[in-house]
């Protein structure tokens, strides 16, 4: 498999409470970062009731098809089969990888969150096709996890597991160069994006970084 190294992750909370961007629903900020070329998302909402998250996600995946993006759901591989999603990002304890593959098919991508080393072989080992390490740097979205981990741990992991791995956290587009020489696939993105004054703009910021980068790992 080949994703996108630009990786959008949804973040209702950061969009609608963000004084930045007028409080955007999701749905906007998505749009606007596939008009300006993301191709590959996330959706991700823990919070929301489940007639809400599946009306939400109905809407992320019709622009999704509109833009012919690739998109994951977090979690649930019941939503990701219904509205015809890619895969499922799991959390570190979540669904095993062959228990998703049988729900969706051999061709799906099986994405996982890990936030240290033994996570991230765990999650090759049980079949993932790619992680996202985190936190790499400080952020509010990842209050939860620890420290940030740095470039060294990330370039331990990245050198060590075989699948990509997206760094996540803290990311900015003037990060990317730093994230990528020290073994990232690519870089995950939650609030850089989604609370961002003109969405479209910060994902063209971030797809031009990558392309500076000019990154030659398979």
């Amino acid at each position: 498999m080949t994703p996108p190294r630009l990786y959008l992750i949804t973040d209702r909370a950061r969009a609608s409470d963000a004084t930045s961007n007028a409080g955007r629903s999701v749905p906007e900020v998505v749009e606007a970062a596939l008009q300006a070329g993301a191709g590959f998302v996330q959706f991700r909402d823990k919070s929301m009731p489940v007639r809400q998250r599946w009306r939400l996600a109905r809407r992320v995946a019709r622009l999704c098809r509109r833009h012919n993006a690739e998109w994951v759901v977090n979690g649930r591989a019941d939503l990701a089969m219904d509205f015809g999603a890619r895969g499922v990002h799991r959390p570190t304890d979540g669904i095993p990888v062959e228990a998703i593959r049988r729900l969706m098919g051999a061709d799906s991508w099986v994405g996982s969150s890990a936030h240290n080393l033994d996570e991230a072989l765990l999650a090759e080992r049980d079949g993932a096709d790619f992680v996202t390490l985190s936190p790499i740097f400080t952020t509010p979205s990842k209050p939860g996890y620890g420290p940030p981990m740095g470039l060294e741990t990330l370039r331990e992991v990245a050198g060590m597991v075989d699948i990509p791995v997206y760094a996540l956290a803290g990311i900015t587009p003037e990060r990317v160069g730093a994230c990528l020489e020290a073994g990232a696939y690519g870089v995950a993105v939650m609030g850089g994006i989604m609370a961002a004054a003109d969405p479209g703009a910060r994902t063209r910021a971030f797809q031009e970084a990558l392309k500076e980068a000019a990154v030659t790992r398979p």
